[in-house]
């Protein structure tokens, strides 16, 4: 690898890059480089694809933009959710069958892996598997988290639903009406984490090129040549894991994927630290916590007691200071004994929406997957509402398939097949190829004009998009 060039990258002021460990020093891309599979973006999906491809004998290559977590992956609440935010098993078995079930049991397994995956390889990340708390904001809600635990209960998730007691002696609050929660859940240092996963991903023999936005991806000769600006890699398979960035740093590398993803603008604020006196009767015993409401509430603990939650504006001011003030008078409704709040941090990120969240917010829509070309498959198809920690490679399924075959788990794994996606987002090809059209095409060509021109106004304009997209959000759920 070459040396490292002196430019910076600027950090959000965020309470995780205020307290995570330094990540490794890595260089930029320079010349010409090979390899089994090429990821561009080291956030959790490209960095989880490398471990588990090393861990199956692959060689792989990371391409970041900017540094390991810098995007999504190192911005968010952290907290570690393992189902959707709309659709229930019985949803993705009606519309994907076989892969559907096996879609299902991935998502199940997904936070138990990622703190798997963590203890494995000793990883810093201030991990806490707690479980994770959905309680509802209305008594009509109630039969939702019934709805929820019968499902997930009923393909071995380990979730337990809460009467309003429970909830409430969870919470430290009397403001929900019950709920459910997931003991496998809970929540990490996001950035802590990011970082952590690119440190193993060279020890087990990686390639992490940082401040190397890529510009462009070309196929031919069964071979994917992504470059940069100063230089490029080959490779028999591609990872697009970029998801809510994607295009932020070159427009032209996925514009079909880019106009498939709705940047919207997620604000997180720590709180001071709060006495242990007053942290005793506020989740107790630190689960992460998202309740029902559109516009979630959410909170979790951090390592040194501050109470990270966050909210949505469509006009934060400079640096959320439109936010400050709503979001702590919630948090002083739900918490009486917090008194008046104070946020040492306020950052934001985007979150990945598709079009049919704003279209029709009444109805989540599904994950999409899809296809860039032979052996090429972006990992970003978020449906929205809120963000995650999950992550789980392609790879990894591949490998055991093949061990249960008798097959090698090299061939398998930089096959045709070979590209890793989130828990939250794939299960395998039979998913992929059913939520694609036959044409091939990601957009719905039956939704409005009047929105479509909007879409693609939004993102020919994609800079100037920051200031107006919760403004374009409410458009849209009016002309839908």
């Amino acid at each position: 690898m070459t040396s490292v060039p002196s430019a910076p990258v600027t950090w959000p002021p965020s309470l995780w890059a205020a307290t995570a460990p330094t990540g490794p020093a890595l260089p930029a891309l320079e010349g010409e480089q090979t390899s089994d599979v090429v990821i561009i973006g080291a956030g959790f999906t490209g960095l989880s694809t490398a471990i588990h491809l090393r861990e199956a004998g692959v060689s792989a290559t990371v391409i970041e933009a900017a540094e390991p977590g810098w995007g999504a992956s190192g911005r968010n609440n952290g907290q570690v959710i393992p189902t959707l935010a709309g659709h229930d098993p019985s949803a993705m078995v009606k519309r994907h069958g076989e892969a559907g079930e096996r879609f299902n049991a991935v998502l199940r397994d997904s936070a138990a892996d990622l703190f798997d995956l963590v203890r494995k390889y000793n990883i810093p990340a201030e991990a806490e598997q707690a479980g994770w708390v959905q309680p509802v904001h209305s008594p009509g809600r109630f039969k939702l988290a019934e709805k929820r635990v019968r499902e997930w209960s009923a393909i071995g998730a380990p979730v337990e639903l809460l009467d309003r007691a429970a909830v409430s002696t969870m919470l430290g609050s009397d403001a929900w009406f019950g709920g459910f929660w997931n003991r496998t859940g809970g929540h990490i240092n996001p950035l802590a984490l990011t970082r952590g996963m690119a440190e193993v991903a060279l020890k087990l023999g990686a390639a992490i090129y940082a401040r190397s936005p890529a510009v462009s991806t070309a196929h031919a000769n069964d071979r994917w040549t992504v470059k940069t600006a100063r230089g490029a890699v080959a490779a028999r398979a591609l990872v697009l894991a970029t998801n809510a960035y994607t295009g932020e740093f070159a427009q032209q590398l996925a514009p079909e994927i880019a106009r498939e993803m709705i940047p919207v603008l997620s604000w997180q604020m720590a709180t001071k630290p709060i006495s242990n006196n007053i942290a005793n009767t506020i989740v107790p015993d630190r689960q992460a916590m998202s309740d029902t409401h559109r516009e979630l509430y959410f909170a979790r603990w951090d390592a040194r007691n501050r109470l990270v939650t966050g909210g949505a504006a469509m006009f934060p001011g400079a640096d959320g200071a439109n936010l400050r003030k709503p979001v702590a008078a919630r948090l002083k409704r739900l918490w009486p004994q917090l008194g008046d709040v104070e946020f040492d941090y306020v950052w934001s990120g985007y979150v990945g929406m598709t079009p049919d969240n704003l279209l029709h917010p009444e109805v989540p829509g599904f994950p999409r997957i899809h296809r860039l070309g032979p052996t090429a498959l972006p990992g970003s198809a978020a449906t929205g509402a809120r963000l995650r920690c999950r992550s789980r490679s392609a790879a990894t399924w591949r490998a055991r398939d093949a061990r249960r075959s008798g097959r090698d788990a090299r061939t398998a794994a930089v096959g045709p097949q070979a590209a890793a996606v989130p828990a939250a987002h794939a299960a395998d090809r039979t998913v992929r190829a059913a939520a694609l059209p036959a044409a091939g095409r990601t957009r719905d060509l039956k939704r409005s004009e009047c929105i479509e021109k909007s879409i693609r106004l939004l993102h020919k304009f994609r800079r100037d998009r920051r200031r107006f997209q919760h403004l374009f959000c409410l458009f849209a759920r009016r002309v839908s």
